[in-house]
């Protein structure tokens, strides 16, 4: 057998929830690796450098991820158009969107680089970033920042990959590079006593290692997938299906990650207490979200290969059965939180500060509950885009940033923290019934589309 297409899955045949969760499973293993580093940070800043290093990393932790969330809603659009190339069966154009995808992260992602650390420290009196950590939180954001490049890598490279139907191999080298993480953050910070921007650094050079590692496999191993000399000269419709793709999923990623920096303002005008408090109870939470996200983004892989060959009820019936998925794992999450959120929210900060370990609980306990709309939503974003619907997504997460904004200048205002509490599981449950009334009606329109393909094609004799 071909070694390469031994590390192909062909998405387009056989069961559809073995198919999604057997892919999803080092997806998972992988974001749970991808969270470590943030753990990590904030575990080793809280046991040995104090809460005001956790507020540091908190009360900045916005613009990282909204920048963060740019590069990397890019390579997810771009992981989607290439999936649909890899499911239509055309190579070539498959190696063709693989050189746009390599041209807009390079050059999308130098300029990321050079504009966020030129504002970056604008951005961060605009966001009311308390005197006390600012030098510090500073220190930490640029170095992160200044090594965006390194993160965008290794995402183009996971997604080139997740598009062929190899999961398993990012992973590989995720973990490596976690473990890299973990022993550069307790050389630099425990041993070497380099404070907040030791745990920077070590986060920028693991993420480094993991891109390279990842480049050099897929060099070695899909070599007929890689573009040639005639592929760079990529076509203006597949550019710009490529960009628009990345851009809509870019968009929406960034809309969303707006809206929190907005709130973010609104907490770090409450005090440092608070900021720490929000910082560890999103550190549990968004280790609650793993799974249902990345079953999301497994389905969009699986639904943007089915989609290429037009098999609208594969998708159909792959999408009713990851809700269900989402739906245990909510009721997981909310048991979790509700009977081991304290513990966790001290084993993470090791704080005794009770007002820190209450707000931590309110704001932990409020969000796992609307965790099932959360995950419709994802499932519903993820798809729509797959399938090419580019608007609708974006709209979404336009309410999001509309509600945030309110929330930020009337009700967080008037009722303080519990007002930044609320504001999330609302958002969420608001935007999936948005998505699922459309997501409904264009099910229907592909159906008959599909019911009249089958009547009209000739009979297998």
């Amino acid at each position: 057998m071909n070694r390469t297409a031994s590390k192909i899955t062909n998405m387009t045949e056989g069961s559809p929830v073995r198919l999604i969760l057997g892919f999803a499973v080092p997806l998972f293993i992988g974001n749970i690796f991808q969270q470590v580093y943030s753990l990590v940070d904030t575990m080793i800043a809280g046991h040995f450098l104090g809460d005001e290093a956790i507020a540091a990393i908190g009360a900045t932790s916005v613009l990282y991820s909204l920048l963060m969330n740019l590069a990397w809603g890019l390579n997810n659009g771009y992981c989607v158009v290439l999936s649909r190339l890899f499911g239509s069966g055309s190579k070539e154009q498959f190696r063709r969107g693989a050189a746009a995808m390599i041209k807009l992260n390079l050059g999308i992602g130098a300029l990321l680089t050079v504009v966020s650390v030129l504002f970056l420290k604008p951005a961060m009196r605009l966001l009311l970033t308390p005197a006390d950590v600012f030098d510090q939180s500073y220190l930490y954001i640029v170095i992160i920042l200044g090594g965006m490049l390194t993160t965008i890598a290794y995402n183009g490279c996971a997604g080139f990959l997740r598009a062929i139907g190899n999961s398993r191999t990012p992973l590989y080298f995720l973990i490596l590079s976690s473990l890299l993480n973990l022993g550069l953050d307790s050389l630099f910070v425990i041993l070497l006593h380099t404070g907040i921007a030791g745990a920077a650094l070590a986060t920028v050079i693991s993420q480094a290692v993991s891109a390279a590692l990842c480049g050099a496999y897929i060099f070695r191993n899909y070599r007929e997938y890689l573009p040639r000399t005639t592929d760079w000269k990529v076509g203006r419709d597949l550019s710009a299906e490529m960009f628009t793709t990345g851009f809509s999923m870019a968009m929406m990623q960034c809309v969303f990650s707006l809206g929190s920096v907005v709130l973010q303002r609104s907490i770090n005008a409450l005090n440092t207490d608070i900021i720490t408090a929000h910082t560890a109870s999103r550190r549990v939470y968004e280790m609650l979200m793993i799974p249902m996200s990345t079953v999301s983004s497994a389905t969009s892989t699986f639904v943007g290969q089915n989609y290429g060959a037009k098999k609208y009820r594969r998708i159909r019936e792959a999408n009713r059965k990851m809700l269900l998925v989402e739906l245990i794992w909510s009721v997981f999450s909310v048991l979790v939180c509700w009977t081991l959120g304290r513990p966790l929210i001290v084993l993470l900060t090791a704080t005794e500060n009770e007002r820190i370990i209450t707000n931590a609980l309110l704001n932990l306990r409020l969000s796992t509950a609307c965790f099932f709309p959360l995950g419709a939503l994802f499932i519903l974003r993820y798809s729509m885009q797959a399938m090419g619907h580019k608007v609708l997504p974006v709209l979404s997460s336009t309410i999001e940033l509309a509600v945030k904004i309110i929330s930020a200048a009337v009700l967080v205002p008037a009722i303080g923290y519990l007002g930044v509490a609320v504001t999330e599981p609302v958002i969420w449950c608001m935007c999936a019934l948005f998505l699922a009334v459309f997501y409904v009606t264009i099910g229907h329109q592909k159906q008959s589309e599909e019911s009249v393909r089958e009547v009209c094609s000739p009979v297998q004799m």
